[in-house]
């Protein structure tokens, strides 16, 4: 189908369109509130603007698409290819995206508020300053990505992989990192009052200037971590942390 025969099915009712090819399609400020794309290949297509609110784009080719300011919001999106996709200031509110692939992809200032990432791919991805509180991210893979100046409060990012990840100035306030790896991350200026990172893996880790009250690191590996003129550290739990 091409694009104005999808728009026109659409505006007639149709919702199902299946594995359909709208590979490089312009797209922008379109209007698929609930359609069903699983499968689909809209892989280098421009979406700007456009609603997809709780549509189904399971197994979906999107790599490299443009979903810039779109509305995602309840989306289903899982095992979807994501990779080098624009989702900059793109609502992901409640949407699901449990293994889907976002290598290098762009979220900055997304909204993923009460998202579901389990299992997801970030690798090298951009979160620079994206709303990510009570979202899963749970055994997630994030190495290298960049979170910097984000809103991770009570997110749950428990046994994901967040090596050399840079979340610098980003708020992790009740945060759940039981057992994450945080091998080398940058944690510089972060709030992470209340925050729990029981047997979490944080070696070599800078958390210089980071707010610890009342934080969790039972068990944790801290090896190398850099706490440099950390705030309440001494209300901050250690207990049969390994520091060596």
């Amino acid at each position: 189908m091409e694009v104005n025969e999808v728009i026109q099915a659409y505006e007639n009712g149709q919702r199902k369109f299946g594995a359909i090819n709208l590979h490089r399609a312009d797209l922008n400020g379109v209007d698929l509130n609930g359609a069903d794309l699983s499968g689909a290949n809209l892989s280098q297509s421009s979406l700007y603007g456009a609603n997809l609110s709780h549509a189904k784009l399971m197994g979906a080719d999107l790599h490299g698409v443009k979903l810039y300011r779109a509305n995602l919001d309840g989306a289903n999106f899982s095992g979807a290819d994501l990779g080098e996709a624009d989702l900059s200031e793109a609502n992901l509110t409640e949407a699901r995206l449990y293994g889907v692939n976002f290598f290098k992809a762009n979220l900055t200032k997304a909204k993923l508020i009460r998202a579901r990432v389990h299992g997801a791919n970030m690798g090298n991805t951009k979160l620079l300053r994206a709303n990510l509180s009570e979202a899963v991210f749970s055994e997630a893979r994030l190495f290298g990505a960049n979170l910097i100046e984000c809103n991770l409060h009570r997110a749950d990012f428990s046994r994901s992989s967040l090596n050399g990840a840079n979340l610098n100035h980003a708020t992790l306030t009740e945060i759940d990192l039981a057992y994450a790896s945080l091998y080398g991350a940058l944690l510089c200026q972060v709030d992470l009052t209340e925050g729990n990172l029981t047997g979490a893996n944080l070696q070599g880790a800078d958390l210089s200037y980071a707010n610890l009250y009342k934080a969790v690191f039972v068990k944790a590996k801290l090896a190398d971590t850099n706490f440099e003129q950390a705030l309440h550290i001494q209300s901050a739990n250690f207990a049969n942390a390994i520091w060596a």
